[in-house]
């Protein structure tokens, strides 16, 4: 567990190294942003369409996104990297979240060339995975700044988050004692989207990864269970979310399982088409 004021901000901090188990995954908009820093070979980032694939040497920077994206890995890859919570993010950022909101950044971009060199030369240099974990943290915790309303998201956000997306939105503003314009400007600032895509966000993440592929789906139970206004209403929304019909999801997350019999797919990402 990272150290305070970390704790409250970062879910985990991450080491990975080894062969993919894809070339290519897809990372649909979950509330995660992350950061990576990469010690391997460049990975390609990609988006809707090939027009807005890019490759990233150094690593890059992803706010809390609003459609899915696709990480195509080289044959070996290494990386330290960071999973925010949806607040988690906006202190280590010279800017507002929404600016770098489905436009991922290279770390470059986000600390300046020097410093995510430097960064990357010390963690090269490290003898063991636990001291790269010790040096990104203690990077995290020099760049650490104070954000303008942080506080006021934080518990809004830990609601909508605890209600898995259920939460009344309009009362997040009253019990938070700021106007619902304040509250959705705070949100667009710390997180990168207002707090209804925040909570629909969480609504999708947890109605699907909680759905069993191994057995029949009732996709009419499954959405209103959800709270989903009716089956239609939800295949939109997951299209929206993950570029992937329900069904497509499905036979994806099946051939996981195919694959990988030894491992539970558990979380994002995917393997892409």
């Amino acid at each position: 567990m990272p150290r305070p004021p970390l704790d409250g901000l970062i879910d985990d901090i991450y080491y990975l190294a080894g062969e993919p188990p894809y070339s290519r995954l897809l990372l649909p908009a979950a509330p995660a942003p992350l950061l990576i820093v990469n010690l391997g070979a460049p990975f390609q980032v990609r988006g809707g369409s090939a027009d807005d694939a890019a490759q990233y040497a150094d690593g890059c920077v992803v706010a809390t996104p609003t459609r899915a994206w696709e990480f195509g890995y080289p044959s070996w890859t290494r990386s330290v990297g960071v999973h925010f919570k949806p607040w988690g993010l906006a202190p280590f950022l010279p800017v507002p979240a929404a600016e770098l909101c489905d436009r991922p950044a290279t770390v470059a971009q986000v600390w300046g060339k020097s410093a995510a060199a430097g960064l990357r030369e010390r963690m090269t240099s490290a003898e063991t995975p636990d001291e790269m974990l010790t040096l990104l943290e203690a990077e995290l915790l020099r760049r650490h700044r104070d954000v303008p309303g942080l506080e006021v998201v934080r518990r809004a956000g830990s609601a909508i988050a605890t209600s898995g997306g259920t939460v009344a939105i309009g009362g997040l503003g009253a019990a938070a004692r700021v106007s619902s314009t304040y509250l959705a400007q705070r949100f667009k600032d710390v997180v990168g989207v207002t707090p209804k895509r925040l909570a629909r966000s969480y609504r999708f993440t947890l109605t699907t990864l909680a759905i069993d592929v191994a057995a029949p789906i009732d996709w009419g139970e499954v959405a209103a269970d959800a709270g989903y206004f009716d089956q239609a209403h939800f295949a939109r929304e997951f299209r929206e979310f993950s570029g992937l019909t329900p069904t497509r999801y499905v036979e994806v997350r099946r051939r996981f399982l195919r694959d990988h019999p030894e491992h539970a797919l558990e979380g994002w990402p995917l393997p892409a088409d």
